[in-house]
């Protein structure tokens, strides 16, 4: 898998492509012509012939250095970012299916968008406000949970004089310092986990914290203490809403800690987004959202392990800018910017969804 001048041109050519052509992704796979994702769906390249086996492993391999090449072999996926000439920014996964090696590659804007450019709720700006708390990003991947942080921690940066470190697998956006203090760390390079990352923080004099994931029950203990030990603390999870979260998050931990958990949860959980990013009717892509803050309500439940009813509070809690992923959904579709069909794949309740575009 030597890169090749010719192999190299042509990746940085495709890359380029990329984002000509506005889309989110590149695939490259052998047996078939190279792929984009454009506003949620997959293109394939016409101008572009089917790669083989040799051309697919010369192209992918052309962006990569020595160590990730050894990684991709002994473990047969590697994640990591890379800018071509300055330009763009990508983040990457390299893997094996049926012994060919396919990469697939991330777009990552090189100026981190506000809260306004991703249409997220405005009350999401408060989040950036706190001083301490655990807040987290839910959702699908590829549905934006990276950049709604981003946007946040660069929020931060512009608005507030605090020592900001970020945990990531791969580093995604990087930061230009304006009032705050800005250390990124890339786990396998710069750290050995997400867990090692969190508990040496505790002796770095650190304020805000951005966790690129919380994978397992190390990581996420130890999310939950640095939240209570004053930290504000921005992660993600792979899960649908609020009460799956909460219930993911406390089903991680053995029963006999469960109850001290939810106790914990409950004090140190400012709140949850669940984002979903689909077609937009003329082209591009609109976040449903559903966004839970805590409250008195939320708080209670969650000590109390009644979490399937947090979706009542967040009907309720519409006054304070909370919202259901299913009200987000029926509002976009009211105001014709999202097709029924669409919205429909994403509802939770489909009864509930319907009930409230009625």
């Amino acid at each position: 898998m030597e890169p090749n001048v010719q192999a190299e041109q042509r990746m940085k050519n495709l890359l380029e492509t990329v984002v000509q052509q506005g889309a989110s992704d590149l695939h490259i796979n052998s047996g078939h012509s190279p792929v984009l994702r454009i506003d949620g769906r997959l293109a394939p390249l016409a101008s572009e012939q089917p790669l083989n086996q040799e051309q697919a492993a010369a192209l992918i391999s052309s962006v990569m250095n020595e160590n990730q090449l050894k990684k991709l072999e002994s473990d047969r996926n590697v994640d990591f970012s890379f800018m071509i000439e300055e330009k763009a920014r990508f983040r990457a996964n390299v893997f094996y299916q049926q012994n060919k090696i396919t990469g697939a590659y991330r777009l990552i804007n090189s100026k981190i968008p506000t809260i306004e450019e991703l249409n997220l709720p405005p009350v999401i700006h408060e989040f950036a406000k706190l001083s301490q708390g655990l807040v987290l990003f839910v959702g699908p991947t590829g549905h934006g949970k990276s950049t709604s942080m981003a946007s946040l921690i660069d929020e931060i940066n512009h608005n507030r004089t605090e020592h900001i470190l970020t945990i990531e697998d791969p580093i995604e956006y990087v930061y230009e310092e304006d009032q705050c203090l800005i250390n990124q760390r890339e786990v396998n390079q710069d750290v050995l986990s997400f867990h090692d990352g969190l508990r040496a923080s505790f002796r770095e004099d650190v304020d805000v914290i951005l966790l690129g994931e919380m994978r397992d029950l190390e990581t996420i203990s130890a999310a939950i203490t640095a939240a209570e030990t004053g930290h504000l603390i921005f992660s993600t999870l792979h899960t649908n809403d609020s009460w799956q979260t909460i219930d993911r998050i406390i089903d991680v931990f053995p029963s006999n800690q469960q109850n001290q958990i939810r106790s914990q949860l409950a004090s140190v959980l400012a709140g949850i987004v669940s984002q979903r990013l689909l077609p937009r009717i003329g082209g591009g892509r609109i976040p449903a959202t559903e966004v839970l803050i805590r409250n008195d309500a939320v708080e209670n439940l969650i000590r109390e392990g009644q979490i399937q009813q947090i979706i009542n509070v967040l009907e309720t809690g519409t006054d304070v800018g909370m919202q259901s992923i299913n009200r987000s959904l029926a509002n976009l579709v009211k105001e014709e910017k999202i097709t029924l069909e669409d919205a429909e794949k994403y509802a939770t309740d489909r009864d509930m969804f319907h009930m409230l575009i009625k």
